[in-house]
């Protein structure tokens, strides 16, 4: 199982693979067109009629040479004339319905590969997220994506369209004379070496240049995100030289990427002239003595341009293919990513929990990283109804203790049970509306208030705004809602960046206790807030249902000092303090030790 967590490790294996051979790395991407086939069919059709017009051409053009105008006949050259042109109108139509249907087929692709990007980001765990930068996911989700859809709707059928002619031409040249002919193609066997030999370099050269890509993007968003930050400090230089740095690797990378790209056609160019001059010479020669006459020789060459122009195609074709493969590595690096934290079968009730226990942890150990222990051996229980103060020093675990009760990490190492249920076992739906967690840092979306407190709440968001009213009277959080011009309705722009923190932390609060879930977790949920509106948020949690448990984390002494119980958090474990006289002075005595 590949689960979830740096992207960057993900695609060693993909790296490793440059070399594979380019039937099996178009392979790869064929599943892309499921659903197609039908399309693809009438494509193909397309695509066949078109390369067999492109055939039939020149050899029209020998007997016409040949019998008529060698002879001075002109008698049917007319009628000849008007099916060469029939033949040639047929190719613009046949072009037109292939690049039509490649176009739709491309958009499609496009289109189902975001969603099945963006459905798989949603089932990937938090730790994904923190191992990742946002700015090089969108970069994959819209550049990526974006160089895979070229390459179905213009590269492929402009592949496989190629091809036909290639080897149609090739069978006419060997036909007519084979020793010409053998002379016609001998420089694509040298082309065939040197594209076997280039092409991983610039598959390699293009994976660069696409997460050059991506850390740009992830630079730019980080820096725009915390651009209030960069304007308080006036550190724009600090944005500049950053943003800088960025953009000439991304430059260089580009640079070398389009190198690469470019480095077929010219190749292929030189190729084509050799092969028409060594058929123009050897050409001449049958010619004078008889072996071949002028239409076949001009046919010849014809078919020399057929088979080396859409080589030279290819050149840039194959370049795009290079881009498309280096895409797709990127992309199903994310789609081969397995959560972590999957669903467990439901079991029994752990043995020897008692009625009264929301919430457990036994033997709970964690660490983010293999280096570093965060959390080691914690043995807690948490009872319905009671009100629980985390306390601690910074760094200390407390608010990752809250987050493995609210199963957003998974422990490394023992259970967390709620209601005696191992957590990892609980739908995720259900979970959500029995724990309620307002982070230290509100999360907030475009839209409305009103959007925003019943996000995620399935109970309420078929009520009218009225109905809502009344709900959040009888729950005392209508006064919290007078605090915004517009009430329900008040515009929430993106992020919330329109609204104080303060006011960014009522919201959370009330989409929480709206829920009224069995567990409440507070992260620092008053720190910016005025004390009025601490003791109206109060006065709310004490109208909470009688069952909801309360968890608290807080560096104010009056928030947790009405707490039933208060747990002193650091990386030595869990201790119960006996009073707020005790956990202070275990506060004091770690910084001494410290």
């Amino acid at each position: 199982m590949k689960y979830a967590l740096d992207l960057s490790a993900a695609e060693a294996p993909a790296a490793q693979d440059a070399k594979a051979p380019a039937l099996k790395a178009v392979s790869r991407l064929l599943p892309l067109l499921a659903g197609e086939h039908a399309i693809l069919a009438y494509a193909s059709v397309a695509t066949l009629c078109n390369s067999l017009v492109n055939l039939l051409a020149p050899l029209l053009i020998a007997h016409i040479v040949d019998s008529y105008i060698t002879a001075g006949r002109f008698d049917g050259m007319l009628g000849f004339a008007a099916v060469l042109f029939t033949l040639y109108l047929t190719g613009l139509g046949t072009s037109y319905l292939q690049t039509r249907l490649m176009g739709g087929v491309g958009q499609r692709v496009l289109f189902n590969l975001r969603s099945r990007i963006f459905s798989k980001l949603q089932e990937l765990p938090v730790a994904f997220f923190n191992a990742n930068k946002a700015g090089d996911l969108i970069s994959r989700i819209n550049n990526d994506t974006d160089k895979l859809s070229l390459f179905f709707s213009q590269t492929l059928v402009q592949f496989v369209g190629s091809l036909v002619i290639m080897c149609g031409a090739a069978i006419f040249l060997l036909a007519i004379n084979f020793r010409l002919g053998v002379a016609a193609l001998l420089p694509a066997v040298v082309l065939l070496v040197f594209t076997r030999l280039v092409s991983p370099w610039v598959k390699r050269k293009n994976a660069e240049s696409m997460a050059a890509t991506g850390n740009l993007s992830a630079e730019v968003t980080e820096s725009l995100n915390n651009f209030r930050v960069i304007v308080a400090f006036n550190r724009r230089d600090f944005f500049r030289q950053r943003f800088e740095a960025a953009n000439q690797t991304n430059y260089r990378k580009a640079l070398l990427s389009g190198l690469a790209n470019s480095l077929f056609t010219p190749v292929f160019g030189l190729a084509s002239t050799l092969a028409q001059l060594a058929v123009l010479g050897y050409g001449v020669h049958l010619v004078m003595t008889e072996s071949l006459t002028l239409g076949l020789l001009i046919s010849y060459l014809a078919y020399v341009t057929n088979f080396y122009n859409p080589l030279r195609q290819l050149a840039a074709i194959w370049a795009n293919f290079q881009v498309a493969q280096a895409g797709w590595d990127r992309i199903s690096a994310i789609l081969q990513m397995e959560n972590d934290m999957p669903l467990l079968p439901a079991g029994k009730p752990a043995a020897a929990t008692d009625a009264d226990t929301l919430l457990e942890f036994r033997d709970v150990s964690f660490q983010y990283t293999p280096e570093r222990v965060i959390l080691q051996n914690l043995n807690f229980t948490l009872k319905r109804g009671k009100t629980y103060a985390l306390v601690g020093p910074t760094g200390g675990g407390k608010t990752t203790t809250a987050s493995l009760m609210a199963r957003l990490y998974d422990p490394t190492t023992g259970t967390v049970l709620l209601n005696g249920q191992d957590i990892r076992s609980i739908d995720p739906t259900e979970r959500a509306l029995r724990i309620g967690f307002i982070l230290q840092e509100p999360v907030l979306f475009s839209g409305s208030v009103r959007d925003n407190i019943l996000y995620g709440n399935d109970n309420h968001a078929q009520l009218s705004d009225e109905e809502l009213l009344k709900v959040l009277a009888t729950d005392g959080l209508d006064d919290l809602l007078m605090r915004f011009d517009g009430g329900l309705q008040a515009a929430v722009a993106a992020s919330g960046d329109s609204m104080s923190l303060g006011q960014k932390q009522l919201i959370a609060f009330m989409r929480a206790v709206l829920r009224h879930p069995d567990l409440l977790i507070l992260d620092e949920a008053t720190a910016n807030i005025d004390t009025v509106t601490e003791q109206l948020l109060e006065a709310i949690l004490r109208k909470l249902p009688a069952h909801t448990t309360r968890v608290i984390i807080a560096h104010r002494l009056n928030t947790i000092e009405n707490a039933d119980e208060i747990f002193f958090v650091n990386e030595a474990g869990l201790t119960r303090a006996t009073s707020m006289q005790d956990a202070i002075d275990m506060l004091l005595h770690r910084q001494q030790n410290s």
